[in-house]
């Protein structure tokens, strides 16, 4: 595989990784058209009916999820803060208010420590699994991340670190955790379970399980937010690279079902009455409503619509400079702490936690205001009484550190759950002042900052929603003190202020739109926060990218864009292919196979024979020339090269198990000088190929020149699939015809999926190394392929479109002359790429 080049210097020294693509392409044994091929139309409908009851149950376990998660972060939550209250009253009378610091720091650092020895166990469940689900759903398979263990340690290890006092939300976990449940419901099986079988052949294949995961990811942003349409579009616009009209239709099905058995069991338990639907999400953000008896009050007026497009501007200038410092926090962490041993993550972690606690506890004690309570306030719309605000609002006033009659401002930010503190935000008026505001506005942004990328699972929505709000309740107070508008709500400019600072950040638009307005049940704010969230993606994108692509980039994730910049259309597919093939023949030996495989890293190979027809042509001239398709002697012998050094590496590095067997057939030769080579090439006469009849595989003894020639493309076969045929000893003899070599049906082949059997781990011992194995019967026979000259632009929208992850280049005569992957399209490649064709023009 080839990884992207940056444009960055600074980020050449991280680490980069090879990651393994996803197979969506179809194959001559798909499961769809063996299934439908031998269905009538009605067992084929049943089959498709199958498809509607596992997106709902999937919607209905992550709503479960959700609902676990959410009564346990309640429940700790409340425990320490109940703790905590009381020690503070008590001690402030007594002087000895360490005391109660050191209380909260034992529930804190015990909660962080529990959630960071989960991450130990599964790493992927370390951050808010955004990134990851979103490669996924990319087309890039990220090791472990939709595994059962996965979603235990997600689950558990957020609901500890956000009732850790971590600067961290419990909503953008539940879409990893929803994408984990989607990914292995279907499948009927676990590896973590390995006593949990059940023969259901069905739905094995990476193109059903990214449908899935699709549908899990979405029920998750249902389940957070209680927006089952903001979920289905978050889906489509963060995360697959395939869709359809039908995959639609089963997405929001499952976000509808995981947003109600939400709501159902949520409104239960909470008010004791069973089916009223009470509770949408985990985050609800209650009823934006001005008081009836201020009548200058309105939610939002024409004029100001110009400053939430100034503040739109500002957020997004906030998150670009989020986004930037957490970039620097995760370059050094990953120079200088996760190369260091496990031990190291975890005290970060706390170390982290012990910071936060005493920035909360003392800006609660020495920066917080005590302000009077009354029952009604004295300007604009503050004579909303305390009485109208809802219970669950009143009561998160906090009296740390205060006299009677008096409540601390800070203190009832920071000892309250973040929900309840974004609730204070959008609809207590009057009760924080400006300096207030800002300290927590700035403590707030660089603690989340510091603790976004920790080893712990975390949320960067409900934070960054929550920097936001005090953003724009800030501005709020302005307007109102120094400027005079008495008439503006501070709640809609909280609000707008949450949506652009986290567009800022996460550089979301069409979903994130849908995701406020349904958490707000307010379709009047639909045009603010679509203006401010667009103006806030533009400003941002000026300086960097969101802070997902940012970690996918850090990680050396080959992410596809939804499109190609115009000037890439300079470039052909010829331009960006990989010459140098890896290819298998149509009956090919044992000892070749096992060579292969096991001297690279490939994920499909084409299946070709070699063109003789052609071979005059090929030779010709001071180039070789293959359908208008030239190669310079520079590139000639680079491929020469590459060749020999595979065809080398496959004689001197077979099986262990074929060792002995194979070193006989070994015919040692000294490697010519690459100017010699080439020269034999250009000028020596033409000789015929070694016969290759149809049950014989290609002989070992060829030469350079005889393996240096043009391929006529079969198909297209997978490096699992070859694993597999290997594994279960798929083969025949020289003395045999290929007809006596036994078939897999696609139950057999898919049986080991998702993880087939390493090259490298198999028992080989019982096989013939001269044994041909007949490929064709598994191969996929007619790719999507593409010629040359093909634009790039062409090529990206196939990929795109198809969901395709290998793309032969084939001439005008069906030879096979390079391969695309998703490598050869991303846009650090394709910008290599451009600067050489501008060198060369």
């Amino acid at each position: 595989t080839i990884l992207g080049e940056t444009h960055e210097e600074e980020d050449e020294i991280l680490p980069r990784k090879d990651y393994e693509s996803l197979d969506y392409d179809r194959c001559i044994n798909d499961p769809y058209l063996e299934i439908l091929e031998s269905m009538d139309n009605k067992k084929a409908q049943r089959y498709e009916a199958v498809k509607w009851v596992l997106v709902f149950a999937i919607g209905v376990c992550t709503g479960l999820v959700g609902l676990f998660v959410d009564f346990f972060v309640r429940l700790f939550t409340q425990l320490k803060f109940r703790v905590v209250q009381s020690s503070v009253e008590e001690c402030t009378e007594k002087g000895c208010l360490a005391l109660s610091l050191l209380e909260l720091l034992g529930f804190n650092l015990t909660f962080v420590f529990l959630a960071s020895l989960l991450v130990l166990i599964q790493p992927v469940a370390a951050g808010s699994g955004i990134p990851e689900i979103k490669c996924y759903l990319n087309g890039v398979k990220v090791p472990g991340v939709v595994r059962l263990r996965t979603v235990v340690c997600k689950a558990m290890g957020v609901l500890f670190s956000v009732a850790g006092g971590l600067f961290v939300g419990k909503e953008g976990p539940m879409i990893h955790s929803g994408a984990v449940v989607g990914a292995g419901l279907p499948q009927f099986q676990s590896i973590s379970l390995r006593k949990i079988q059940f023969n259901f052949p069905y739905f094995r294949s990476d193109r059903d399980k990214r449908d899935f995961v699709s549908a899990g990811a979405a029920a998750g942003v249902a389940a957070a937010f209680g927006a089952p349409i903001g979920g289905t579009l978050f889906s489509l616009e963060e995360g697959s690279s395939f869709w359809n009209q039908g995959l639609t239709w089963k997405v929001l099905f499952c976000s509808m079902a995981a947003t109600f058995t939400l709501n159902f069991f949520r409104s239960g338990i909470q008010f004791g009455s069973w089916g009223s639907f009470q509770l949408p999400g985990l985050l609800n953000f209650g009823e934006f409503k001005c008081s009836d008896s201020d009548k200058k009050c309105h939610l939002w007026t024409a004029v100001d619509l110009g400053f939430f497009i100034l503040m739109g501007i500002v957020g997004g200038l906030l998150g670009a400079t989020f986004n930037c410092l957490n970039k620097r926090l995760a370059k050094y962490r990953m120079r200088n702490v996760h190369p260091k041993p496990k031990l190291v993550r975890v005290l970060e972690s706390l170390l982290v936690s012990l910071t936060t606690t005493v920035v909360v506890f003392v800006a609660s004690m020495v920066l917080g205001e005590c302000r009077q309570m009354s029952s009604s306030r004295h300007s604009g719309n503050d004579t909303l009484s305390l009485q109208d605000i809802s219970e669950d609002v009143n009561s998160s006033i906090k009296t740390f550190f205060c006299p009677n009659e008096t409540y601390n401002d800070m203190a009832t930010l920071f000892f309250n759950s973040q929900e309840s503190a974004i609730l204070q935000l959008f609809h207590q008026d009057g009760t924080f002042s400006p300096v207030t505001l800002s300290l927590f506005f700035l403590l707030y942004f660089l603690l989340s900052c510091w603790t976004y990328g920790i080893s712990v699972p975390s949320g960067l929505f409900v934070p960054s929603l929550l920097c936001g709000a005090a953003f724009g309740r800030l501005v709020a107070n302005l307007l109102k003190s120094y400027i005079g508008l008495d008439h503006i709500y501070s709640g809609t400019f909280a609000l707008i202020g949450a949506a652009a600072f986290l567009g800022g950040v996460v550089r979301m638009t069409i979903s994130l739109t849908v995701i406020l307005i349904e958490s707000t049940n307010e379709i009047t704010y639909g045009l603010p926060i679509m203006i401010t969230l667009m103006v806030a993606k533009w400003t941002g994108d000026f300086f960097n990218k969101g802070i997902y692509d940012i970690h996918v980039n850090l990680r050396g994730v080959p992410l596809l864009e939804w499109e190609t910049g115009v000037e890439m259309d300079k470039l052909r597919a010829s331009d960006i292919m990989e010459p140098n093939l890896t290819y298998v023949y149509p009956h090919t030996r044992i000892q070749s196979l096992v060579s292969i495989l096991r001297t690279t890293v490939h994920h499909a190979f084409p299946v070709v024979t070699e063109n003789r027809g052609n071979e005059r042509e090929f030779m010709k001239g001071n180039q070789l020339i293959s359908n208008n398709i030239k190669f310079k002697k520079s590139s000639i012998l680079t491929r020469a090269g590459e060749q020999r050094k595979r065809s080398q590496s496959m004689k001197s590095y077979p099986s262990s198990e074929l060792r002995n067997m194979c070193d006989e057939h070994i015919a040692t030769e000294e490697p010519p000088e690459k100017e010699d080579l080439l020269q034999q090439m250009l000028e020596r006469r033409y000789t015929p190929y070694p016969n290759l009849y149809p049950d014989q595989s290609p002989s070992e003894e060829w030469t350079m020149e005889e393996r240096f020639r043009p391929l006529t493309f079969h198909g297209l076969i997978l490096r699992s699939q070859l694993v597999t045929l290997l594994d279960r000893g798929v083969c025949y003899s020289e003395t045999q015809s290929s007809a006596s070599q036994p078939r897999l049906s696609h139950a057999e082949m898919s049986e080991d999926y998702p993880r087939y059997p390493d090259i490298h781990d198999l028992d080989l011992t019982l096989l013939n190394p001269r044994m041909i194995v007949d490929v064709t019967p598994y191969m996929n026979p007619s790719p999507f392929t593409v010629s040359p000259n093909t634009h790039v632009s062409q090529v990206f929208n196939l990929f795109r479109t198809m969901g395709l992850r290998h793309l032969p280049v084939v001439n005008a005569v069906g030879e096979v002359v390079g391969i695309i992957t998703r490598h050869n399209l991303t846009h650090e490649f394709l910008q290599a790429r451009l600067r050489q064709h501008y060198q060369t023009i």
